[in-house]
């Protein structure tokens, strides 16, 4: 088919949306900086953890060195002991071993009290700063960071096709400056090959077309004469024909150019409006072909380039026509709104189309089972021209066959 159906039978291509993971909280997305602090204040409790073992067991050592008690009884001592902290030697009618047992029974017990308050304060101690650590390694990972979001915010700003943007990272000449710099020469190469393409387009525009054009006029004064021979007619027809045909692969091809790069200047555009538009353009060859177009056109309005947009949906209306069922053919033209999105589909009935050849649908000069030539509807752009625009849109279109035959064409823009 010269412009046919879109993608699907396979599943679209996943996407990544940025916006999606700028919807998470920064403390709960698995950036960076996240990381770097994770790493910075894990590296601290190891350490923290790895020093209080030491300490704990270097304290454990002295104590148990020095844990005999300083004197002891001798049997036969009649000395009077007494001890808060230990009631055991207060008590009366003790003998000296008794009382030697007590004392250091209480000695250990003063010693494993000591580590245990040595223990807890220490772990308190080491939360506390752990706590702080992190806090401390999440500002320093953003500070150091912070050339990363300088770059991140300007590649944005280039993806909305403004490559006069710069980084111009100041600072010293680290890693960070090395990369900065080096996206600031790929922006300007970027620039200087878009510049060069622009030239290329306007150029070729007005190489190609004005030839063409001549060739036109000139071949429609020659048939525009009464007295010419009926060959030269025929053979002027023909010629006029192909020149129509160059004249409209010359258009697509441009059009397929500009299409590629992003929409700059966007204005509101009722899809329903522009549906409407391409049906219109559609219906004398839809009548001719004893096609019926029908379908609901409901409001669904984005922010876009309405000449560009009117171009995907003409191109598909075209294509569900022309490529269509000899009798009782259809082609349903439908839009509406849904949440974050407006839906632009068309669906016909013809012939059967298998899934594994609904992408080599979109490529340029592709048909169904046909390359380059085998077709006089078109010059095998249309879809692939549609499928350039919607991307300009940031949105996308995907291609199903419809079940008896045909295509159901989903064209998903944002709103």
């Amino acid at each position: 088919m010269a412009n046919t159906p879109a993608p699907p039978a396979a599943p679209p291509k996943p996407t990544w949306d940025p916006k999606s993971s700028e919807s998470l909280s920064p403390l709960l997305r698995p950036t960076i900086r996240i990381r770097l602090t994770l790493l910075y204040g894990g590296m601290f409790l190891i350490a923290g953890i790895l020093l209080l073992t030491i300490i704990y067991m270097l304290a454990a050592q002295a104590l148990h060195n020095g844990s005999q008690p300083p004197f002891r009884l001798i049997p036969d001592s009649k000395v009077q002991l007494t001890s808060n902290s230990c009631p055991a030697l207060s008590a009366s009618g003790i003998s000296a071993d008794q009382a030697n047992a007590a004392l250091q029974a209480c000695v250990s017990a003063q010693r494993q009290h000591a580590l245990d308050d040595l223990l807890t304060r220490s772990l308190y101690a080491l939360v506390g700063l752990s706590i702080i650590a992190f806090a401390f390694g999440y500002a320093v990972a953003g500070r150091v960071l912070s050339p990363l979001g300088r770059m991140t915010r300007t590649a944005r700003r280039v993806a909305g096709t403004d490559l006069t943007r710069r980084i111009e990272l100041d600072g010293p000449d680290d890693e960070l400056k090395e990369l900065a710099d080096t996206f600031d020469e790929m922006l300007d190469r970027l620039e200087r090959a878009f510049t060069a393409q622009q030239r290329f387009v306007a150029n070729a525009s007005h190489e190609l077309r004005t030839p063409l054009a001549i060739n036109r006029t000139l071949l429609e004064v020659h048939l525009s004469d009464p007295g010419a021979p009926v060959e030269l007619t025929q053979l002027g027809k023909t010629l006029l024909a192909t020149n129509e045909r160059s004249e409209q692969l010359v258009e697509g091809l441009l059009l397929l150019a500009r299409s590629d790069n992003q929409i700059v200047e966007r204005k509101p555009v009722d899809l329903a409006e522009v549906a409407t538009r391409a049906i219109d353009q559609t219906l004398a060859e839809a009548a001719t072909k004893g096609v019926e177009i029908r379908g609901e056109q409901s409001a669904a309005v984005v922010q876009g380039n309405g000449i560009l947009l009117e171009r995907i949906a003409l191109n598909l209306v075209q294509n569900a026509v022309r490529y269509n069922v000899a009798e009782d053919g259809w082609v349903e033209v439908t839009t509406e709104l849904q949440p974050g999105q407006a839906l632009l589909v068309v669906s016909n009935t013809g012939p059967v189309v298998p899934a594994y050849e609904i992408d080599n649908l979109f490529e340029p000069f592709r048909r169904l089972r046909t390359e380059r030539t085998g077709s006089d509807k078109g010059v095998g752009l249309g879809l692939s021209i549609a499928r350039s625009v919607a991307r300009a849109h940031g949105g996308r279109i995907i291609a199903e066959p419809r079940e008896g035959g045909g295509l159901v064409m989903r064209v998903t823009l944002p709103v």
